[in-house]
């Protein structure tokens, strides 16, 4: 039996880092199961990245063009998007996943099964245990919403009116004291003009677990 990750191509590896080693799950017994990275990524010293588990899919999954600095933890059954930033001593649990052009800053620790949307940011030492929904920053500490992830998406490309669009979204879900069934219903309204609070409203009428509020 192989448990040689698969690897894609003009990955930087830098020596010390781990792919591909049993998960950390007293269940696993030694099954088939693979990681998989994709192409373009920079992984730096002493990463570690587990295989899956027959819990889940079987497999852990890395996209392209992530940054995923030194003594960052992927655990079993992860699922990295794209053009990540994960930064020094990042701890993802099992079965996290994480949307394409989030940043998790420094010391980051992501409990189990939480999500990570798109664009989302996470500050220095955050403990998130529960899930960030698309273009929402969050605090170091215990995780709380503390905006729109600006900086990030202005880097990005994105436009003032996007922007203002997001940040009225932001507001309907985080600052008119509503039920998270009231502020679907608000945002079903917005989502008419703009495909990124389309995006945001899918991610929270997705959720299994509750979100950062």
């Amino acid at each position: 039996m192989s448990h040689h990750p698969i690897i894609g191509s003009d990955n930087l590896i830098v020596g010390q880092a781990s792919l591909g080693g049993a998960p950390q799950d007293k269940k696993y017994a030694d099954e088939d199961t693979r990681l998989e990275i994709g192409a373009h990524n920079t992984i730096r010293e002493y990463v570690t990245i587990n295989r899956g588990t027959l819990q889940d899919q079987g497999v852990t999954r890395v996209g392209d063009h992530n940054w995923i600095m030194a003594y960052v933890h992927i655990a079993h059954d992860c699922r990295v998007g794209n053009h990540t930033v994960l930064a020094n001593n990042t701890t993802l649990a099992g079965h996290v996943q994480v949307g394409d052009h989030a940043t998790l800053g420094g010391a980051t620790l992501v409990h189990q099964f939480c999500r990570i949307g798109v664009q989302a940011f996470s500050a220095y030492g955050a403990r998130i245990n529960k899930d960030v929904p698309p273009f929402v920053n969050v605090g170091e500490g215990r995780a709380r919403p503390r905006g729109v992830n600006v900086e990030g998406l202005k880097r990005r490309g994105f436009s003032a009116p996007r922007i203002r669009v997001l940040k009225e979204a932001y507001r309907v879900l985080y600052r008119m004291d509503l039920t998270l069934t009231d502020a679907l219903q608000r945002l079903q309204e917005l989502e008419r003009d703009s495909e990124d609070v389309m995006q945001l409203r899918a991610f929270v009428a997705a959720r299994q677990r509750s979100i950062v509020r």
